[in-house]
């Protein structure tokens, strides 16, 4: 990861005070700091940091709505008085009125992304990706979810008259990523979710040979119910439909071929009815094969 040392002269922006200066190095952006109330989500602040061994950071508010994103290392939290282990792929949030300490741990100093916000939209942003102020998560999609927070710092140091926007724009993507890609905090979650992982890898893997839910559940050996169970709590959707999606965006690449014909996809993906077929293709990607293959 490419950082930009704190001490470079005075190319650095100044530092608002609410920035920690037990850091080694960072990456760091700064719009408006003193956005207008009337707009529903504004991004003030962003960044990277690597911390220090001795970090250490202790509010009884925050000014702005704020998410860190641990990407390496370990430390601890205490948001609201309850404290947490931080780790690879742990997310957390505060904001005004949430006393929260952050601090890192010795041997193992903390890496993490930050950005903060304000506005409106930003507590029902939070609550959406399950992560009101004050509250703790984890997710699988680690270098995913790193992509959008590199994606915030890259927009907010261009500093262009689209900064704002762009920037909302992605805090508002990266919200709809964490929900997605949660991981439970409890040790039965994360059993279930193990068996989850396994049966979704199994899937990606087989699904052109694979066919209905009831030969997924039987290759996964699980009862069918408590599959559909995992996939709706994990993945939004039921183990088929996810099948299914897998299937059309394959089938999407081969009608991109010169000389695809329908009939001959649909084979290859496992549906030996063309008209069947073409209504999974219309349902999931919303245009039927023949028109999809007119758009080249």
């Amino acid at each position: 990861m490419k950082t930009r040392k704190i001490k470079n002269g005075p190319a650095t922006p100044p530092q608002p005070g609410f920035f920690s200066p037990q850091v080694s190095s960072a990456r760091r952006f700064y719009l408006d700091l003193n956005p207008a109330p009337q707009i529903p989500l504004a991004v003030v602040s962003g960044g990277c940091e690597q911390c220090t061994p001795d970090y250490s950071i202790h509010r009884t508010t925050f000014a702005f709505y704020s998410l860190e994103f641990v990407l390496r290392g370990q430390g601890r939290v205490n948001l609201r008085g309850r404290s947490y282990d931080l780790r690879p792929g742990t997310l957390f949030s505060y904001g005004p009125g949430v006393r929260h300490d952050i601090e890192s741990a010795g041997r193992t100093p903390l890496v993490k992304y930050f950005v903060d916000f304000s506005g409106h939209e930003a507590t029902p942003l939070l609550r959406h990706c399950h992560l009101a102020p004050g509250n703790i998560s984890r997710v699988f999609l680690i270098g995913e979810v790193q992509t959008f927070f590199d994606e915030l710092i890259r927009s907010g140091v261009k500093g262009s008259k689209f900064a704002p926007d762009l920037c909302a724009g992605l805090l508002k993507c990266l919200a709809l990523k964490i929900a997605e890609s949660r991981l439970p905090m409890s040790g039965a979650g994360n059993l279930s979710f193990a068996t989850f992982q396994s049966c979704q890898e199994y899937i990606q893997t087989h699904f052109l040979e694979l066919r209905t839910l009831a030969q997924i559940a039987r290759e996964c050996h699980l009862h069918r119910v408590y599959l559909c169970r995992l996939f709706q709590r994990y993945n939004h959707q039921s183990p088929y439909q996810y099948l299914v999606r897998l299937k059309m965006n394959h089938a999407a690449e081969l009608l991109r071929e010169p000389g695809a014909m329908v009939k001959q996809v649909a084979e290859q993906v496992g549906f030996a009815d063309p008209f069947h077929f073409s209504r999974a293709f219309k349902a999931v990607l919303g245009l039927s094969p023949k028109a999809f293959c007119q758009l080249r």
